[in-house]
């Protein structure tokens, strides 16, 4: 080897070799000397890895087979016994005839790139066991707002449903939100937060504390936004217990505060009508204290039953006979107010599994709301009441329908809302909010078709056997 190449070949910061075909070490330079020492003659195999026969994937092999140059990875031991990782490339030396003779192998340390390539691994996978395990949902969304990555939360709650838009999958619409905190932050690339109620993928709804924050490029630019909700759906339901609390305290203090005013108008007819001798008076007051102490109990009732919440305390209930129980006990009030009680009883209906106390709560709450609606319409001559009873293989089915007042569009809406009340000062609001709830307590729900003036039918629909609530489906991507 010429003298000026000598010293380049012995001053190249890697390590050079030069192996023949029974993988000899005939050439080796400066620094694979100081690192692996003097091959004399010794395989490559040896030098490198100590080891007796070579390596299964062999690159210098590879260029006597084919006249290529070659690269592979390899994992090598010094004399002073270190761990060096190389990219090892092989390129064949030509006799003056063309055959190949030996080939050069050059390999460079990338020990320190391996480290590093180990430690940035590492740390993504901390990263992502810190965003998959972290108690929020997060999701990353691109600017057509489509979720291109998701936590493990998020999944649980409303699917792995990566590529769908957010807006599909939160809240199951066909269009994004007005104030969107993802658009917000793509627009100035600030951190903005919201209030939202979304819905899972079991049909729950659920409110969450959002942030937005932006994920920007090499570039600088924005390029995705990630996306954290907190759920705080058990502090908006203490804060709604707590202002329950005190609307129910005002509501029914106002309305017995009015009870109390027609008990003290019965007495004094009463006590009057015995002064005076005068029959009609007599019973003219002691109608209002009947019907204002029968407002008081049911009123009391409802409370309890409000501020109780229990389990159903399940048992075979026998459907038509509960009917008819219940319409015996509301026939005297709708006679009294000139109202016809009609049956349209299946009675093959059979039992279903329910809390008796409850079901029997929930159909005298309705059976008086559509008394009381055919009681304050004075526009009809007269009114009726039709109860029935239909048993359907999975469902029991009670329908009571009124020719009363009926409801407009947002009296329907806010039927079963804690404390509306359609009577004023002559309803607390909890009837139909209880008997809302009883229905699903008992996995079943309340229809309404109602009109304003024509009067207002329900539909109740509960589950022959106690079952757990429908999961909900997934929706549309």
């Amino acid at each position: 080897m010429d003298l000026p190449y000598r010293k380049y070949f012995e001053e190249m910061p890697c390590y050079v070799t030069v192996q023949d075909r029974g993988f000899r070490v005939v050439e080796a330079n400066r620094r694979f000397r100081e690192d692996f020492g003097d091959p004399e003659g010794r395989f490559c195999y040896q030098v490198y890895k100590r080891r007796p026969e070579r390596c299964e994937i062999c690159p210098v092999d590879q260029t006597f087979q084919d006249g290529q140059c070659h690269r592979n990875e390899e994992q090598v031991r010094t004399l002073d016994g270190r761990e060096v990782s190389m990219m090892v490339y092989t390129s064949p030396i030509h006799d003056d005839a063309g055959a190949i003779t030996s080939v050069l192998e050059i390999s460079a340390d990338i020990t320190e790139v391996k480290r590093l390539q180990r430690q940035l691994k590492e740390s993504q996978e901390r990263y992502r066991l810190l965003f998959e395990e972290v108690p929020c949902y997060i999701s990353i969304q691109d600017r057509d707002l489509r979720i291109m990555d998701a936590n493990r939360s998020f999944k649980e709650n409303f699917g792995d449903f990566l590529g769908c838009k957010c807006y599909e999958i939160y809240k199951h619409r066909d269009e994004e939100c007005v104030n969107c905190a993802v658009r917000q932050t793509f627009k100035d690339g600030q951190i903005h937060h919201s209030e939202e109620v979304v819905t899972s993928i079991k049909g729950d709804p659920l409110n969450t504390l959002v942030f937005t924050a932006p994920i920007r490029g090499v570039d600088g630019q924005i390029q995705y936004v990630m996306e954290m909700s907190t759920n705080i759906t058990p502090i908006r339901e203490l804060q709604s217990q707590l202002e329950s609390i005190g609307l129910l305290i005002s509501s029914v203090s106002h309305n017995i505060k009015g009870l109390l005013t027609g008990l003290d108008g019965g007495m004094y007819l009463v006590n009057t009508g015995l002064q005076k001798n005068n029959q009609q008076r007599i019973t003219q007051g002691w109608e209002m204290v009947q019907r204002n102490i029968e407002r008081i109990r049911g009123t009391v009732m409802n409370i309890l039953y409000y501020a109780k919440k229990r389990e159903p305390s399940w048992e075979a209930v026998a459907a038509p006979a509960l009917l008819e129980e219940v319409c015996g006990l509301i026939e005297p009030k709708a006679r009294e107010y000139g109202v016809a009680l009609r049956r349209d009883i299946d009675g093959g209906a059979g039992e279903f599994e329910a809390d008796a106390k409850a079901m029997r709560a929930l159909l005298i709450n309705l059976l008086e709301n559509s008394v009381d609606a055919c009681r304050v319409d004075t526009k009809k001559p007269s009114h009726a009441v039709t109860v029935g009873l239909k048993g359907l293989p999975e469902n029991i089915v009670f329908e009571i329908a009124d020719d009363g007042i009926g409801m407009d569009r947002r009296t329907r809406e806010k039927a079963f809302t804690l404390f509306f009340s359609s009577k004023g000062s002559e309803g607390t609001g909890l009837g139909l909010f209880i008997a809302n709830g009883i229905a699903q307590a008992h996995h079943g729900r309340i229809g309404i078709e109602s009109e304003l003036e024509k009067g207002t039918r329900f539909v109740v629909t509960i589950p022959r056997s106690r079952k757990e609530p429908d999961q909900g489906g997934k929706p549309e991507p």
